[in-house]
């Protein structure tokens, strides 16, 4: 079984010498009362162990079964695994002893634990449950990007030790795809490239001779709202407007700081005469002198995946297809009923005005 590390913690297999760090918790009240064992007799203890072992051996391993051990002490802190079901789903657990509790180690272990089942095991879904009040539990699954897919009612037996009396408890649980954890890690990438906003510039003339763009707005942005600000431009042909073309300077935005994910920094519209003619690209084009301007490297554009159109520009520009999102309800696009984006990335590193 593979011995798994981060910054504090080294996850490696259970051996019998861990008998007495192991009891020191499982046999507790405290670090047991939502659990569905414990507190644990001596023998129950090295049951666990016993069972642990014998599973780490079985080729293929079907659950990881890990020993929590700080690094800078060789201290067994706690246990944690990943139960392989089938190679689309994963199930997560975890306990720690409460003297090292709040300390950010369950998030620590547990986010390892994810990035295995998702990098070398290929998973496509990994959840986790755990008694509805654990809330210590159930916000570490949030704090890991988990969403709550399920409030089942009596649904798992109450600890022998709970003190409500009842005789079965209700569950929560919780999940997380492969595709969202990808597309977190994205967020967090594009979110962190460098630009410069001091104050919008003043826009020189962007024309190929053809079409050019003339600037009908400068948005400020909002840090309390986390609003990006941009560029809006018409685009215009001969005296007439055929479209028009917007630019946003920076990365994240919203609530979440994921709107120029799921919306990108470029938007564009041809009007329906003057379609087909190639005018969308040219006019992306012309953003170019800009967005160096603000010294952005990188520029998202996002399309509903039914809009062919708008995915064959980004296809001309050479812009590379990231994949096609989900929208999460929280964005502008799923409330005006879209519910998958494509995510294409246009990167300008090496690109001249």
């Amino acid at each position: 079984m593979k011995t798994l590390e981060t910054a504090r913690l080294i996850l490696r297999q259970l051996t019998t010498q861990d008998f007495a760090a192991i009891h020191s918790y499982a046999s507790r009240v405290d670090a047991t009362t939502y659990m569905l064992f414990g507190p644990n007799t001596e023998d129950e203890t090295h049951e666990f162990i016993n069972r642990a072992i014998k599973k780490a051996e079985t080729i293929p391993c079907e659950d990881y079964q890990y020993a929590v051990v700080q690094r800078d002490t060789g201290m067994l802190i706690g246990s944690c695994n990943l139960w392989y079901k089938d190679e689309n789903k994963a199930e997560l657990g975890w306990i720690l002893h409460p003297d090292y509790w709040q300390k950010g180690y369950g998030y620590e272990m547990a986010k390892r634990l994810i990035e295995f089942a998702f990098n070398e095991l290929n998973i496509h879904r990994v959840i986790a449950t755990c008694d509805s009040e654990n809330t210590a539990s159930f916000r570490l699954m949030e704090k890991l990007g988990m969403r709550r897919e399920g409030y089942f009612l009596d649904a798992r037996p109450a600890n022998k030790n709970s003190q409500t009396g009842r005789e079965f408890s209700d569950k929560l649980s919780y999940t997380l795809l492969k595709s969202e954890w990808k597309m977190a890690n994205e967020i967090s990438y594009y979110n962190a490239l460098p630009f410069e906003f001091n104050d919008f510039i003043d826009v020189p003339m962007l024309s190929n001779g053809e079409i050019y763009l003339v600037c009908t707005a400068k948005q400020p942005g909002d840090p309390i709202r986390n609003w990006i600000p941009g560029y809006q431009f018409a685009i215009c042909k001969g005296g007439e407007q055929i479209g028009h073309v917007s630019l946003r300077i920076g990365y994240g935005g919203g609530p979440k700081n994921d709107n120029l994910y799921y919306g990108g920094q470029i938007g564009y519209g041809i009007d329906e005469a003057f379609r087909g003619n190639g005018y969308a690209m040219e006019a992306c084009k012309l953003l170019l002198p800009i967005a160096h301007a603000h010294k952005m490297s990188k520029l998202l554009i996002t399309n509903n995946y039914t809009n062919i159109a708008s995915r064959r520009v980004c296809e001309k520009l050479g812009a590379r297809l990231v994949r096609l999102a989900r929208l999460p309800e929280h964005s502008d696009l799923y409330k005006n009923g879209q519910r998958f984006a494509n995510i294409f990335e246009w990167d300008l590193s090496d690109i001249s005005c």
